[in-house]
């Protein structure tokens, strides 16, 4: 699969946009994934980390030949009109044809998005604004607002798939393992991690730091985290070594950190979910304008500590610093409520959506027919059948010849390096097909049922170009399959009540 990705990495504004592609792009390369980043605005470093990615790179120009005057909320970030940089685009991804295009850019909207349908044959927007409409097939906001059912309604087409909230938070893959071993925070603080962006233009880093050296934390270690970037990163290096803190200068160990951590002070923006998924409780600072309701929303979910403030920041970090370390019950609840709704495995459910597997499918021949009687029969697949009952050989074989030999049944063996994992069915009626799907049971490699789901319905549709509508019929009782479906982008149309009488 072809992926390119057009984002905005300029300094500041630009690094989370970067940081948070260059995750989902490392995860789908480890899938197979051929990657291309393009980019008007990519500082040297940047640069440097998509090479030792193995990532390609194309620059855009960065002297224009049109003046930016689109009428959108951050239009001067772009530093050109759309029109031209959608022209640009264009030329740096003449060369191939791609699958998806990502875009994570607040100064392009739908008018950009249109043009470089040509490009791509899907187009996938990241944003956490909502503050213009969009031409795409998918939208990711990883955020969590008191809107989020409702926040892009209007600015989407009809058809496109919206994966909102930190279920899909893009994290790195070393978060998933020291998720699953995490504790809800309680007892004394012992360890402080400061963190507020690797830019941190505003500098409230220096002033954590003079904060916490002067409420009477001698017995506790204090990790501070900043860019290479950072504009004071020799005036906070010297202030952690006055007072005994460990600065920590664009480092690779951030999880590990977090995870060691009793008590975070830090800003907004992808960092709030990093903290959530290994339970830290953190005092969380506004650093920029578009993080303000982020914070709010978190905070109104008991995810952070973020207390409204009007005196000087100084004053208000020492005061709420204090509340936090003598209350461990308010720790111990931000701390598990944060381990409950971030879980680390937003990339990989990220990565399943825009149908990038390794599950491969292929049609049926005569000789899996044993295998699918073996298969057919377990009980944990009778169980979820709308018929438990046993098949004899002879009613399968009647059934096997039946589906092979009906162009309107489609039966698809999928596979993980040749090795079976699951068995897809589609019915076809006219413009629709319903469809029906297991996993091998004790299967030798194990599959997540919405890579087998997705990669059959690429098939599917290359094959079948002519059915519009996908149905699926679930038992009532069967959670896993409509969370299945659910989770692969099917709506729920109708429910049947049935009522046995004797």
């Amino acid at each position: 699969m072809n992926i390119a990705f057009r984002v905005d990495a300029s300094a500041p504004m630009g690094t989370g946009h970067f940081v948070r592609c260059l995750t989902l792009a490392d995860g789908l390369k480890r899938h197979a994934a051929r990657i291309r980043f393009v980019s008007r605005h990519m500082p040297e470093h940047f640069r440097v980390m998509l090479n030792t990615k193995g990532h390609e790179f194309v620059p855009i120009d960065n002297t224009p030949s049109e003046k930016a005057g689109d009428a959108i909320s951050h239009s001067h970030w772009l530093g050109v009109s759309q029109a031209q940089d959608a022209t640009d685009t264009l030329h740096a991804l003449s060369d191939q044809a791609w699958d998806w295009l990502i875009v994570d850019h607040y100064a392009l909207d739908a008018s950009w998005e249109s043009v470089l349908r040509q490009a791509a044959q899907k187009i996938m927007v990241i944003d956490d604004i909502a503050d213009r409409a969009h031409d795409c097939d998918m939208l990711l906001d990883q955020n969590l607002y008191a809107d989020t059912n409702s926040r892009y309604t209007g600015k989407v087409p009809a058809h496109c798939h919206l994966l909102l909230g930190p279920r899909y938070a893009l994290l790195r893959e070393e978060f998933i393992g020291l998720h699953d071993m995490a504790k809800p925070r309680d007892g004394i603080v012992k360890r402080i991690l400061i963190f507020f962006g690797g830019v941190d233009i505003n500098n409230l880093t220096s002033r954590a730091i003079e904060v916490l050296a002067n409420i009477g934390t001698q017995d506790v270690h204090v990790d501070v985290v900043i860019g290479a970037q950072h504009p004071h990163r020799g005036q906070i290096e010297s202030a952690c070594v006055d007072r005994a803190f460990v600065c920590h200068v664009q480092t690779s160990r951030m999880a590990e950190l977090i995870s060691m951590a009793d008590l975070a002070i830090g800003a907004g923006g992808s960092a709030i979910w990093e903290r959530c998924c290994l339970g830290l409780p953190t005092l969380t600072i506004c650093a920029a304008d578009n993080q303000r309701r982020q914070i709010a929303d978190a905070a109104s979910e008991g995810l952070l500590y973020a207390p409204e403030w009007k005196d000087e920041l100084a004053f208000m970090l020492k005061l709420h610093t204090d509340a936090l370390i003598g209350n461990s019950c308010l720790r111990k609840n931000i701390s598990h409520n944060g381990i409950r709704a971030v879980d680390g495995r937003g990339v990989l459910r990220v990565i399943r959506s825009l149908g990038c597997s390794a599950v491969e499918v292929r049609a049926a021949r005569h000789d899996d027919m044993e295998k699918l009687f073996v298969w057919r029969n377990h009980p944990a697949i009778r169980a979820v059948s709308r018929s438990a009952d046993i098949i004899d050989w002879e009613s399968h074989q009647q059934w096997f010849a039946s589906v092979m030999n009906n162009p309107d049944r489609v039966l698809l063996i999928g596979q993980d390096n040749g090795l079976p994992v699951g068995v897809v069915r589609f019915d076809i009626h006219g413009d629709k097909a319903e469809v029906s799907i297991y996993l091998v049971p004790d299967a030798k490699k194990s599959c997540h049922g919405q890579d087998l789901l997705l990669s059959a319905e690429r098939w599917f549709s290359a094959n079948r170009p002519e059915v519009r509508e996908l149905v699926a019929h679930v038992l009532g009782g069967n959670e896993i399959s409509q969370r299945l479906f659910l989770g692969a982008f099917y709506h729920i149309e109708s429910a049947n009540y049935l009522k046995r009488l004797h």
